[in-house]
């Protein structure tokens, strides 16, 4: 690529002078950096609309003075060898900073409600116990593989142009069909949305149905990164415990009645693991019908259940549209194809499609078309199938270990679906400390306490997914051995 090298015709400075000055301020400004190649002399000459001679010069200049350096049968590059003061000094040119002044620099509100990201070691360490990890290695690359280049060789003019906001038609009618058949989901195409994840499903929601000062449900303890998105839409949250039922409407509505949305997650409550009761989740629709609130569904990992069929939706249960249903396949493939979808009521379908367009147009294409093949011609449900035989192995082996090493000290939730449970620690032991010492060692260990918004307690949200069971027993042997010592 050509660097940006202004040269005026009319300028006293001569052509060669102004390349020369061109780079030499590129360099020490760090715009090129040590190794980066440069344009042939004939390349730039072309760019410039110049003669090579001046060019020609200019890098003759910058060789001489070590600002360049000359590879045989490869070009020119900007000099490894430069000395890293003489790059990390503030450059000044023609007598004056190059730095300009700097007036007021606001930042918006919303922008100041989250913390600094500032990431965690566990949250992408890779190996035991990290929690939205998935048997990766376990995976039908073959068949993947074989459907991408399918679409590549066959790829249309009409999928390199501007597309449906709302994403393939084809797409969400495969989406359609699978979750009205696995999940018990009340839904036709036209109402399912594709986004690139359920973060942007939130996002959008929160768009369209929320205005700044609006009350909230949030389950607690819950989902961080859904706080954070309602909390950028100005929302006032309102944390509604959690038990062993899912979330408790009963409070909530003392809490707050007139509360605008409630998200809940009632397959597998993120982290507890607690599946919301029939009688809780026809409590909520009725709260949410009486009141005329919204309910975003985020079903994140309901295709894995281990001790009986998976639970249907609470989506399914809704006879007053009422629910915004949020489903993602980074849970059940992998988390860097960032592809999700939403279901809609029909009577909104117009506001969200017009927000999702606002955002960013419409979804990406390739990806669209290879999953459609994937589900349709049943290789998704076959990996589903095979996978949730694979995490039963590992859920047990994982709570094999737990009770192995530690009996009766720690308390285990949520084991029955999902990829992840919950250990709750006795007191007196701080669960970031340890998860802080624990990453050491290779363990990526989840603290529960950061899920609440109030008193918090103690523990250890524990994936299972990318973890074989053979290595299990001996991470955990290591926990045991860390948790000792605090």
């Amino acid at each position: 690529m050509s660097p940006v090298i202004a040269v005026d015709r009319r300028a006293q400075r001569p052509l060669h002078r102004q390349i020369y000055d061109g780079f030499r301020e590129g360099i020490l400004g760090r715009r090129l950096r040590p190794g980066q190649q440069v344009p042939s002399s004939r390349a730039l000459a072309s760019e410039l609309g110049l003669s090579r001679i001046p060019i020609l010069s200019a890098y003759s200049q910058l060789l001489a003075e070590g600002y360049f350096e000359s590879r045989s049968g490869a070009g020119t590059f900007v000099s490894t060898s430069l000395p890293e003061q003489l790059l990390s000094i503030e450059y000044r040119g023609n007598g004056a900073s190059s730095k300009p002044a700097s007036g007021p620099r606001r930042l918006s509100s919303r922008s100041a409600v989250l913390p600094r990201f500032n990431p965690a070691p566990w949250l992408f360490g890779w190996g035991a116990f990290a929690v939205s990890q998935l048997a990766l290695d376990h995976f039908p690359f073959r068949i993947w593989s074989s459907l991408m280049t399918r679409h590549c060789r066959r790829i249309r003019i009409s999928s390199l142009h501007f597309s449906d906001p709302a994403g393939s038609l084809e797409f969400r009618k495969a989406i359609a069909s699978y979750l009205r058949t696995a999940r018990a989901v009340n839904c036709e195409p036209e109402q399912i949305l594709i986004v690139n994840g359920s973060q942007q499903a939130l996002e959008i929601s929160a768009r369209a149905l929320l205005d700044r000062g609006d009350r909230v449900w949030m389950e607690e303890p819950g989902y961080a990164l859904a706080r954070q998105v309602l909390q950028m839409a100005g929302c006032e949250l309102v944390p509604v415990p959690v038990d062993e039922e899912g979330l408790n409407v009963n409070a909530g509505v003392k809490l707050c009645r007139k509360a605008r949305v409630a998200f809940v997650t009632p397959s597998h409550q993120f982290p507890l693991g607690a599946t919301m009761s029939a009688s809780r989740r026809l409590q909520l629709l009725d709260w949410a019908q009486s009141t005329g609130a919204w309910i975003m569904e985020d079903d994140y990992d309901s295709e894995y259940r281990y001790e009986t069929m998976p639970v249907a939706s609470l989506q399914g249960m809704d006879r007053h549209s009422r629910v915004i249903y949020i489903g993602t396949f980074s849970k059940t493939l992998f988390p860097s194809l960032r592809l999700g979808y939403m279901v809609v009521p029909p009577d909104l379908v117009d506001r969200f499609v017009a927000v999702r367009h606002a955002m960013d147009i419409y979804p990406p294409h390739l990806y669209q078309g290879v999953l459609t093949d994937f589900i349709r011609e049943g290789h998704f449900a076959r990996h589903i199938r095979r996978t949730r035989v694979l995490y039963h192995e590992r859920r047990n082996a994982l709570m094999d270990a737990l009770r192995d090493q530690f009996g009766q000290r720690v308390q285990l939730l949520g084991g029955e679906a999902g990829l992840h449970l919950v250990a709750k620690l006795p007191k007196g032991i701080k669960d970031k400390q340890v998860s802080l010492q624990a990453a050491k060692q290779k363990l990526w260990l989840w603290p529960l306490s950061p899920y609440y918004l109030g008193e918090s307690q103690q523990g250890f949200v524990l994936g299972f997914g990318s973890t074989s069971t053979r290595d299990i027993p001996g991470a955990m042997r290591k926990l045991r051995v860390l948790l000792s010592g605090s």
